[in-house]
């Protein structure tokens, strides 16, 4: 018979099965049918710097980058990311053999363990994770281990002791986020501490995903995992133009790390994109010499969006976990007679015209993640004030 195929076995093959469509592309058509406001997905609803637009304009108009730009990124933006390490945190890279430029993030974490995970290792990762992280997790033949992070005193914690319990003779890589979505913790110089000694002690490579780095709001700012005796060497860290210069269509990520563990990440990068993103890739490096002013009120205009959705939400009655990093706030649904999330997020376009995340979508034990729901705040002043308006009058 036409059309039949030639075994009843599922298309999509299991390592991949329990993942289906993102729950972001659901949530954000949601979002255009009912004419919600969407602080579900987190792009921003506005631009970047207008010079960095119109430095990818001239990159084009000049033919740079029109064509497969070098494997491990234009020569100009991996010297700017070198440069930016190392007037950040003094942490000092070759941008010939320790720079790696991807298709944003989300590329370079799926390369980096790809390349460094073999089938039946595990992975150990900090819970609730970005999605795409089990899902590359799960192609590299991993298995995962999640650390959950668990509310106290108005923040999400990681457990220390939890933490060096599940790691095992099986265990191949730590995967770091902080600051950490979809929580919004920012983790403590102390627990860092505690992280490397942990994967020295174990002999354990780690990779760090720091795409929010320059969005940490209390203390001191950001603090690399690389910067911590012993680490230099097993980190792979990772960073994106797209969260810090607001141009996320872009698709602008890299990785640093040494020699041997970049040549293993662009192994695997060749084979999935090849190469991205040409003429923005030279607009990039232009944003990473951006004054420190320009990153000192990109952040000051986050706190301040923070806090008008923070205390919209708290007066629309969820309890918030005020983030310390990124741009997005977990709440708590019980406190409005809500158990699950997924419901709660489902109904929520037509009660209040507003569209959010269930955070369960982020954890493997869906039960401990039932009641949290996450909101974007990377959007204009007015826009977070009407959705807290509109949350109140719900």
């Amino acid at each position: 018979m036409t059309g039949m195929t030639s075994s009843a076995r599922p298309h999509l093959n299991r390592r991949l099965a329990a993942f289906g469509t993102t729950i972001f592309a659901e949530m954000s058509a949601l979002a255009v049918a009912t004419g919600s406001i969407n602080l579900g997905q987190g792009f921003p609803d506005t631009d970047g710097p207008e010079e960095i637009r119109e430095a990818a304009v001239r990159a084009l108009r000049d033919g740079r980058g029109n064509q497969y730009p070098p494997g491990p990124g234009v020569p100009e933006l991996r010297t700017a990311i070198a440069a930016h390490q190392q007037r950040r945190y003094g942490l000092s890279y070759d941008p010939d053999t320790e720079v790696l430029v991807t298709a944003g993030a989300t590329e370079a974490i799926a390369a980096s363990l790809l390349a460094l995970v073999e089938p039946g290792d595990e992975v150990v990762a900090l819970e609730p994770y970005y999605d795409s992280y089990a899902a590359s997790i799960a192609m590299a033949g991993g298995t995962r281990v999640p650390v959950t992070l668990r509310p106290q005193d108005g923040s999400f914690r990681l457990d220390l002791d939890e933490l060096r319990a599940a790691v095992t003779d099986r265990t191949r890589l730590l995967l770091v986020n902080t600051p950490h979505n979809p929580t919004g913790t920012v983790l403590t110089r102390a627990e860092l501490a505690a992280i490397a000694e942990l994967a020295v002690e174990r002999d354990l490579l780690v990779v760090t995903d720091e795409v929010y780095e320059h969005l940490v709001f209390d203390g001191a700012g950001h603090v690399p995992l690389a910067t911590f005796p012993g680490m230099r060497e097993r980190t792979v860290s990772i960073g994106s133009a797209g969260k810090t210069f607001s141009f996320t269509g872009w698709k602008v990520g890299w990785v640093t790390a040494a020699p041997e563990l970049v040549s293993a990440v662009r192994s695997a990068k060749q084979f999935l994109t090849y190469v991205a993103s040409g003429p923005f890739q030279y607009a990039v490096a232009e944003a990473l010499a951006l004054p420190d002013s320009y990153f000192d009120e990109f952040r000051r205009s986050m706190l301040a969006r923070r806090d008008i959705l923070a205390e919209g939400l708290t007066a629309a009655g969820f309890e918030v976990f005020r983030p310390a990093g990124t741009y997005f706030v977990t709440t708590d649904i019980r406190p409005l007679g809500e158990k699950d999330g997924f419901a709660f997020c489902r109904a929520l376009p037509e009660r209040a015209g507003v569209v959010a995340i269930p955070n369960a979508v982020f954890y493997d034990d869906r039960e401990a993640g039932a009641p949290f729901v996450r909101f974007a705040f990377c959007k204009r002043e007015e826009v977070l004030r009407e959705a807290a308006e509109r949350l109140r009058a719900m």
